[in-house]
């Protein structure tokens, strides 16, 4: 999760946010045809390319193969930024991704905006379960392994996040480094054996979940903290990376992410917040 950002006016919204950017919004208000059934219209996704968990639901979404005209994509400053009042009411933790639902089928629900992208990603897939692949492993074995996976990424590794790229002490940072290596030695021991994905030989929701996350990891981790190679002595990792990265739709997001990540660098975010000072000052260790 990203710093909340200063209010700006509203972004002029383009074609194509599913791929990294802001996406035309579709009325909500036409009802269902026959010739929109198979996709049925989700709503208002509010999230940023730079947002791994944001990108976490656009790549569902992507691989379920909603149609543009079906979601829109928002960036949360057209409500104001993460700490507005009408973004709150939505979204009460003040983070990213939300997606506020529209369309048939919620009758008497009360709920009519969700967050948490591990929520967000559930709900799709029921609502959307017939569209698109399954992204479910096909055997309890494989879905387990998803789920783990998934699990390790919620709520072992989001944690470590921060410290790439957000102020802190320098004790705290290098600890947190180091459990993210730690992490990353866990998950290599879930990752399927057969691989190439996460669960097996067909893509499930826990790719979804881990990819934005890596690249994330590819692009800061060797420029700032002096990592050789993330996927050192972790072959199911690299193997894994290496097939989503050939994935169409993964690699989308992966630029999407880059752009914005690609811009922090050219804007000396590593500079400004004291984290390049931290790791030229020895001390620690960053690398592993």
């Amino acid at each position: 999760m990203l710093a909340p950002a200063e209010r700006a006016p509203p972004p002029r919204r383009s074609r194509g946010a599913i791929r990294g950017t802001a996406r035309s919004v579709a009325s909500s208000a036409a009802p269902e045809t026959a010739a929109t059934a198979a996709a049925p219209r989700v709503g208002t996704l509010y999230t940023i390319p730079v947002s791994n968990y944001g990108a976490r639901v656009s790549l569902v979404l992507a691989w379920k193969g909603v149609p543009e005209s079906e979601v829109a994509v928002c960036s949360p400053q057209s409500l104001g930024g993460l700490r507005s009042p009408e973004y709150l009411a939505l979204s009460p933790q003040g983070k990213m991704p939300l997606l506020v639902l529209s369309g048939a089928g919620l009758g008497a629900s009360h709920l009519r905006a969700l967050f948490e992208s591990e929520v967000i990603v559930a709900y799709l897939m029921d609502r959307l379960s017939a569209l698109g692949p399954s992204l479910v492993a096909p055997t309890a074995e494989g879905r387990a392994c998803a789920a783990l996976a998934t699990r390790v990424h919620d709520v072992y590794l989001g944690p470590c996040q921060g410290a790439l790229y957000k102020a802190m002490e320098a004790d705290a940072r290098a600890a947190s480094i180091a459990e993210l290596a730690k992490q990353l030695d866990v998950l290599e021991a879930v990752l399927c054996p057969a691989g190439p994905f996460a669960a097996g030989g067909e893509r499930t929701t826990a790719d979804a979940a881990l990819f934005p996350t890596f690249c994330f990891y590819t692009f800061i981790l060797p420029r700032v903290f002096g990592w050789a190679d993330v996927f050192a002595g972790r072959p199911r990792l690299a193997r894994w990376w290496a097939a989503l990265c050939a994935d169409g739709e993964a690699e989308r997001v992966r630029r999407g992410i880059l752009e914005g990540l690609g811009k922090w660098e050219a804007d000396g975010r590593w500079e400004k917040l004291g984290i390049a000072a931290q790791v030229a000052a020895g001390g620690h260790r960053w690398a592993y």
